[in-house]
């Protein structure tokens, strides 16, 4: 059985009150002994910090932050690997070997440091510190979902878990569209972020490489979808909250289909409408 977590030391050093990692071998299993910060004004606290509360960081620092027992095991099972592993004193005593033993790095925090960095109102007590993925390569034939301008984590988050549970392996994001590694949009897409190839900050001449049919949805345009004969792979493109689908998108569509809404409503918010147009298209596939 495994050894469980040790305890940290603390030292008052130069560095901010760190005091250096080591390793060695107990019960068969690579333990990281922790490190202990206890000082505000550490370089790793500062860099932390700035990670879990600014959306766009990642895009500078290379790396991003993930918060939570949940999101830090999704991590884990599609084998992304921490760099950087950080634990509340309080929860750093119970915690599961697998997340323990998950980094090259484990960071203990007294629980107000903790809360300190936390983006959430209700810390979690835990969480891993990622490299970026490198940037991914567009795939012209993949099941995608495209993404014009989606301004709000929520949603975007909410379309990366329809996309991952429906079998649309690639997203692509157009310039205005939400950061997609920011940690708003990382707990909303609850682990799915994990599993598709993510491209962001794209022009709309970056959709001329896609070699599948684009289809879009309107309120007012095309036949029902369930009516439809939809093509698979395809690219579901997917607008802007109050404006929609671009006219210069628009205009690339080979397919336009429309959601029915019996119950009177002038539109649907577009994370509802991407699950309905994406299990469609899973539906007719059997997938």
């Amino acid at each position: 059985m495994s050894a469980a977590p040790g305890r940290p030391k603390r030292a008052n050093t130069p560095s901010g009150g760190q005091r250096s990692t080591r390793s060695d071998k107990r019960g068969g299993s690579m333990n990281v002994q922790p490190t202990s910060i206890t000082s505000r004004d550490n370089a790793l606290l500062k860099e932390l910090r700035r990670l879990s509360t600014d959306s766009t960081a990642y895009r500078k620092l290379g790396r991003f932050w993930v918060e939570g027992d949940h999101l830090c095991r999704a991590a884990l099972a599609r084998d992304h690997q921490p760099v950087v592993a950080v634990f509340a004193e309080s929860f750093w005593p119970s915690a599961p070997v697998q997340l323990a033993q998950a980094a090259t790095k484990n960071i203990v925090l007294p629980d107000a440091l903790f809360d300190d960095i936390s983006g959430l109102e209700s810390p979690a007590r835990m969480g891993f510190v990622f490299e970026l993925p490198a940037a991914a390569t567009l795939q012209p034939g993949a099941a995608t979902v495209i993404l014009d301008r989606v301004q709000d984590a929520g949603n975007v988050g909410s379309i990366l878990r329809s996309a991952a549970a429906f079998g649309f392996r690639q997203v692509l994001a157009l310039k205005g569209t939400a950061a997609l590694w920011s940690p708003k949009v990382l707990r909303a897409g609850m682990g799915a972020h994990f599993g598709l190839q993510l491209l962001e900050g794209l022009e709309l001449p970056a959709l001329d490489a896609l070699t599948i049919p684009i289809i879009v949805t309107s309120s007012h345009q095309g036949a029902l979808i369930q009516q439809q004969r939809l093509p698979m792979p395809c690219a579901w493109a997917l607008g802007h909250e109050g404006q929609g689908v671009c006219e210069t998108l628009m205009a690339r569509a080979s397919l336009s289909v429309r959601i029915g809404q019996p119950g009177g409503e002038e539109s649907l918010n577009v994370a509802a409408a991407a699950a309905i147009c994406l299990h469609a298209s899973s539906v007719q596939t059997g997938t």
